[in-house]
């Protein structure tokens, strides 16, 4: 039986669930195409993962080197391996994504401890991380070993670049590594309006997650290593951690076309115009109210559950604390604003039916 390929989605459909919700930006599916004639090398020897340790560097400095994977759990997985001993130690938020959304993965596959602090914003502190970095000569405690912090944070909240370098300053004071999980770490530099090697490489984080997915890449994201003395194992824990691409030159060259020039910027600011735009327009809404500040793409606010409910018919979003009446509302980089005030429209008919 002949099938053929056909479109199984309404295009004109569009949500406010997820950045991964988004397509494919245009420029990346031409550097797919691009990269897609001939032979190369398989597992990571092609000419494009060689190129993009050019481009990385260009960013985060002469010492990076980036190990592209699959996906933003293989990436912290196999970070957080690099910086470890079996008997270590992560301490994180206790909403990081490394503890709340990647199903135990660090600690099941990594074989890693997670060492959690409550925050109000998503943020660590030398203070709050003080709260778990003790016992390193107590064989019945595991080993706090690395700090490992979100840019942005689940709550969609931005760290500055103070705030990273007084981290890292701790952290490496007290003998342990600094871990950055950037899944969404263009959208904090846009929003900080500095480049990313400030808040990486310059202010002292030893091992970074880049994420491309969310900002216009089909799959792929990359461990970059900042710190050449956690760089001998990389090579083994990604096979080992099933996160090396026999045709690596895909992910590569996806990673090349969004940071060899500024496509990484202006998906990420566009994004995040666009919710600040979606914020705006709910804080006229009687109602409802924004619970964390608006720095990135994300925003997170309070409603009643039955309004929730009845938007979601009509706009994809997820409640974050469905028993308190909380819901995160995503923008992406092709977002746009009538996208954004029909959503807006949308809420108050559905606040004006309660």
């Amino acid at each position: 039986m002949r099938t053929d390929a056909r479109r199984h989605h309404d295009p004109d459909v569009r949500g406010f669930a997820s950045d991964n919700y988004a397509g494919v930006h245009p420029e990346i599916l031409a550097a797919l195409a691009l990269a897609n004639g001939g032979h190369q090398v398989s597992y990571g020897e092609d000419d494009y993962t060689a190129h993009l340790q050019y481009v990385m560097r260009s960013h985060f400095g002469p010492h990076a080197q980036a190990f592209p994977v699959f996906n933003g759990t293989g990436s912290n997985v196999v970070a957080l391996q690099a910086l470890t001993d079996r008997w270590g130690a992560v301490i994180c938020a206790d909403s990081a994504h490394i503890n709340v959304d990647e199903c135990g993965a660090p600690e099941r596959v990594g074989g890693l401890k997670l060492l959690t602090v409550p925050t109000e914003d998503g943020k660590l502190t030398p203070e709050l991380i003080d709260r778990q970095a003790w016992g390193w000569d107590d064989e019945h405690r595991a080993m706090p070993q690395v700090v490992s912090i979100a840019q942005n944070t689940e709550l969609g909240t931005v760290y500055t670049v103070d705030e990273i370098r007084a981290i890292c300053e701790h952290a490496h004071e007290r003998g342990m590594k600094v871990h950055l999980d950037g899944a969404r770490l263009a959208n904090a530099a846009a929003f900080l309006d500095v480049p990313m090697r400030a808040f990486t490489n310059a202010a002292g984080v030893d091992i970074l997650s880049f994420g491309g997915t969310k900002n216009g890449m089909l799959f792929g994201e990359a461990v970059v290593v900042l710190d050449p003395d956690a760089m001998g194992a990389m090579k083994h824990l990604r096979k080992l951690s099933m996160q090396l691409a026999s045709k690596m030159r895909f992910i590569s060259v996806q990673l090349e076309a969004l940071l060899a020039r500024d496509l990484w910027l202006r998906n990420a600011r566009h994004a995040n115009t666009m919710a600040q735009r979606l914020a705006d327009g709910v804080r006229a809404v009687d109602g409802v109210r924004i619970l964390h500040p608006v720095q990135a793409n994300a925003v997170f606010a309070r409603l009643r559950h039955e309004v929730s409910e009845r938007l979601q018919k009509r706009y994809r979003f997820y409640f974050w604390d469905e028993t308190a009446g909380d819901v995160r509302w995503m923008c992406s980089y092709d977002t746009t604003e009538d996208d954004v005030d029909g959503f807006i429209t949308a809420l108050k008919e559905e606040m004006g039916r309660v």
